[in-house]
């Protein structure tokens, strides 16, 4: 199995554990003298062996982005760290550029005029920057992921 293919797995696996939970939890009681929509049995067992499958994708997709290396000699894991680190700073640049880039004004009908801390100019180029490496990275883990074995 491709890693890709795990990671399309246990996505699919995450919204059958939500949705059994929904079940479980619409099946925990019922009015006297009735009976429920599904057996609970029968769902918490589906529950438990949907949550080993996701335990045993979830171990051998860590395992497998700790070894495999990509072209750059960097492990997926490492590519994924740099992903995570790198999607957080472009938000954080986005928000301080969005928040500076309202240009002068006003506080609240008063004399008091507001004024950005610095030049935001130079903000907007490194965020389009790190975009396109951020873009570069994504495409480099989309095909290790299409390449790799499952270990």
């Amino acid at each position: 199995m491709k890693l890709a293919e795990a990671l399309l797995e246990r996505a699919e696996l995450k919204i059958k554990i939500e949705r059994l939970r929904t079940r479980l939890l619409s099946n925990a009681e019922v009015q006297e003298g009735t009976e429920t929509a599904e057996d609970p049995v029968a769902l918490l067992k589906e529950l438990n062996s949907t949550l080993q499958r996701m335990e045993y994708l979830i171990t051998h997709i860590n395992q497998t982005n700790n070894v495999t290396k990509v072209s750059s000699g960097e492990t997926i894991a490492e590519l994924i760290a740099k992903k995570d680190v790198l999607t957080k700073r472009i938000a954080i640049l986005s928000d301080f550029y969005n928040r500076a880039s309202t240009g002068a004004q006003r506080a609240r009908h008063t004399e008091i005029k507001i004024l950005p801390t610095m030049d935001i100019k130079p903000i907007q180029k490194e965020i389009d920057k790190l975009s396109k490496e951020l873009r570069i990275l994504d495409v480099k883990l989309q095909e290790s992921n299409w390449l790799a074995e499952l270990i």
